[in-house]
């Protein structure tokens, strides 16, 4: 079972997107410092050390898309809630599950996706807020040169080698009768579009907050996009935030205290989304150029509404059903759960 586990851990990972720069030198495996947790509120921090929370992201290389959690620690929410968080770049795109099921991280920034495949091999892993309310994935091609999915047989498609892109092309191919032979794919490793601004693809797999944000960034704010949602795949969001679920056990109140900072973090970027870019590149300052972080939030920002907080962000059978059955008629696992395996609100309740 450990071997099997191990496997699928490794195959499967977030499929996003456009980062070229490798970030500073961060500590791949933090210990777990106290196990209590125990909730700190804020005015009460400093009479003890916080309690260290490992949070692995969803790519090797920061986005803007990390931006709550960056003005977070920044602005020390996080601290006066008792927590010291270190982020986690994964080695690659596949590593964000292995290392939150096999407890090399306490939360992580996730696809939903890789919680279905997890789930499946009984990983100990589980979803505990979303991050949007829609699916915004597609294929995205230059303007004039659109690709309409009836004809995309033969084209030649720019995507990662991930759980994500590979699950959710799959599924579009399969409205229009094709699968993934029906394409000729070039993967990939960081960033697809640089393919298709150099015509050596027709499309590419991708975000609007993300591929769409560095294209519209470099001019081409006019690209055609083809959602997923309008082919056979669910309106399920991308991403979320998730735990291994045996810390989570041992660690409620200190789960709380990290959720209470994080929307706390959220809710300060969107009001001020200027500072919190200028936190995020002051923190990174070689992952994106200052046009493309810009953007990227701007676009991020559009995924959540007005207002973001505990009850906003809580998830419902609904969100995963339909994601949970196309998985299974589109055979990427033999069998999932009930929806309410996949997540749980009890943090977010408690927040």
């Amino acid at each position: 079972m450990k071997d099997a586990r191990d496997s699928m851990l490794r195959s499967c990972g977030p499929r996003l997107p456009k980062r070229r720069v490798v970030l500073p030198l961060v500590s791949l495996v933090a210990l777990l410092a106290g196990c209590s947790g125990a909730y700190q509120p804020a005015g009460e921090s400093a009479a003890a050390s916080p309690t260290t929370v490992r949070m692995v992201q969803e790519w090797p290389v920061a986005d803007a898309m990390w931006i709550p959690w960056v003005v977070a620690k920044k602005n020390g929410f996080y601290r006066e809630a008792g927590v010291d968080v270190q982020l986690i770049p994964p080695p690659n795109s596949a590593a964000t599950i292995q290392y939150l099921g096999t407890g090399r991280a306490d939360v992580g920034f996730s696809t939903s996706m890789d919680i279905v495949f997890a789930k499946a091999q009984n990983v100990p892993v589980v979803s505990i807020a979303a991050y949007g309310g829609k699916n915004n994935w597609g294929l995205l091609s230059l303007p004039g040169q659109p690709t309409a999915l009836k004809d995309i047989k033969g084209k030649t498609i720019g995507t990662y080698n991930d759980s994500w892109s590979k699950a959710q092309l799959r599924m579009m191919l399969q409205s229009v009768g094709l699968g993934l032979d029906d394409v000729k794919l070039v993967t990939a490793s960081s960033d697809t579009v640089p393919l298709l601004l150099q015509h050596k693809v027709d499309a590419i797999t991708g975000v609007t907050n993300a591929e769409g944000s560095e294209l519209a960034s470099q001019g081409v704010a006019d690209y055609v996009m083809t959602p997923a949602r309008d082919h056979g795949v669910p309106d399920s969001p991308v991403w979320g935030l998730s735990a291994n679920t045996d810390w989570l056990a041992k660690n409620r109140g200190t789960a709380v205290g990290f959720m209470r900072a994080t929307i706390r973090g959220w809710q300060y970027a969107l009001a001020h989304p200027e500072e919190a870019v200028r936190s995020f590149l002051a923190e990174f300052p070689t992952a994106e150029s200052p046009e493309f972080a810009t953007r990227q939030w701007a676009d991020t920002a559009g995924l959540f509404g007005p207002v973001v907080d505990a009850k906003t962000i809580r998830q419902t059978d609904a969100m995963w059903a339909g994601l949970l059955d196309a998985a299974v008629k589109a055979n990427l696992v033999p069998h999932a759960g009930a929806p309410g395996t996949h997540y749980t609100n009890e943090i977010l309740d408690a927040s």
